[in-house]
């Protein structure tokens, strides 16, 4: 099977699209962070109604970016203080609310017509919610955001991912709330936080939960630690995709002369399977799983068709947006429209709703959205 971009009739031009179709076209974002995505000017606003003094900037412009900063040190000190900051200010059912709304409004102004936002629920406790509080929060907050979105043109749908830290010890009670919620926004599961030291084999009994009752996660692995990491989340957890799982890439060899490309035995296991891969270029910069984004290995993985999707993991930390993740992959290997549809619907294959909703995005949605961005070059 080759790749999209070299079918092309020599006759028909490449798709190659402008920054302003990028914007339009449409976009799924499976790995994002709610409290990686605030708007400086809310964090503002939102300390100053709690109270909370600790801003290391109190302008938004100059926060924004002293949090892209942060993110950029290379310390994973100041790259965890930024989520200190963001956590701070969302520890209210207002907060939620606003935050939430927000996020589906800044996806949807930037082409994303389907997103799955995750969130830890036990790191918004502090002022006394209890965790079905905050779930109800966020999920009303969507709602609006979405709402607000048609009102300004757009179409957007958001269903959240509950996650769990994988440092503390609340994996079943959030598997079990995410459960709960499934029918009401909530469409999956997920662990987060340090990889080394905290394998997703600690829990264990919230994935086997999960699979008892046919419901989905993700797990990030694959991004701080290696291969073991990607192993144990699928062989041993049985996660339906992996988030970020970068590190896949130590399992396959190219010859550096002849080009060849042998796959070990578990980075062909996640290919014949077709595992979505949550890639995530800038936040991979960032946190060294990747050196530039032309060497970033979504290009190899692209070629030898992974399933691969592009996501923003935090768009405040990274300065980034999904329109910009594509404009630095289509600089980074030249790819084309054909190249955004097919991650777009590779993204959309691997959601967590029902597979007739899945189908009707793709065939509704996204491909007469790209058929349309492809058609304008015969009218200008």
């Amino acid at each position: 099977m080759t790749s999209q971009t070299t079918q092309h009739n020599p006759g028909q031009p490449l798709h190659t699209p402008t920054p302003d179709q990028i914007r339009r076209a449409p976009k799924v974002l499976l790995h994002d962070h709610l409290d990686g995505g605030l708007r400086p000017g809310t964090i503002v606003e939102l300390a100053r109604e709690a109270g909370y003094d600790s801003l290391p900037e109190t302008e938004a412009d100059k926060l924004g970016i002293w949090f892209r900063e942060a993110a950029d040190s290379g310390s994973l000190e100041r790259y965890l203080e930024t989520f200190a900051h963001t956590c701070a200010v969302m520890q209210t059912r207002e907060a939620l609310f606003r935050v939430a709304a927000e996020c589906a409004e800044d996806l949807a102004e930037d082409g994303v017509v389907y997103a799955e936002i995750r969130y830890a629920p036990e790191q918004h406790l502090e002022a006394g919610l209890t965790l079905e509080e905050v779930v109800e929060a966020v999920n009303d907050g969507f709602r609006e955001g979405e709402k607000r979105a048609r009102e300004n043109g757009h179409r957007i749908r958001v269903g959240a991912l509950l996650t769990a830290m994988r440092h503390a010890a609340r994996a079943l009670e959030i598997a079990e709330l995410a459960n709960r919620y499934r029918d009401l926004g909530v469409v999956g599961f997920d662990i987060a936080g340090a990889e080394a030291g905290f394998p997703p084999t600690r829990h264990l009994d919230a994935f086997e939960y999960l699979k008892r009752e046919n419901n989905h996660f993700t797990i990030h692995a694959g991004e701080a630690f290696g291969l073991p990491s990607i192993w144990q989340a699928i062989q041993w957890c049985g996660a339906d995709r992996l988030g970020h799982g970068v590190r896949i890439i130590d399992d396959i060899e190219v010859d550096a002369v002849t080009g060849a490309v042998k796959l070990g035995r578990l980075a062909a296991y996640v290919r014949d399977m077709r595992i979505p891969l949550e890639m995530c270029p800038t936040s991979n910069l960032q946190t060294g799983a990747a050196d530039s984004y032309a060497e970033h290995p979504f290009g190899l993985l692209r070629k030898l068709q992974f399933r691969v999707t592009v996501n923003t993991d935090n768009r405040l930390m990274s300065g980034t947006s999904m329109s910009r993740e594509f404009e630095h992959l289509i600089d980074a290997f030249g790819y084309t429209l054909d190249d955004m549809q097919w991650t777009t619907v590779n993204a959309m294959k691997s959601a967590f709703i029902p597979f007739d909703e899945r189908l009707a995005m793709i065939s509704e949605v996204i491909k007469p959205g790209y058929a349309e961005l492809k058609s304008e070059w015969l009218f200008r």
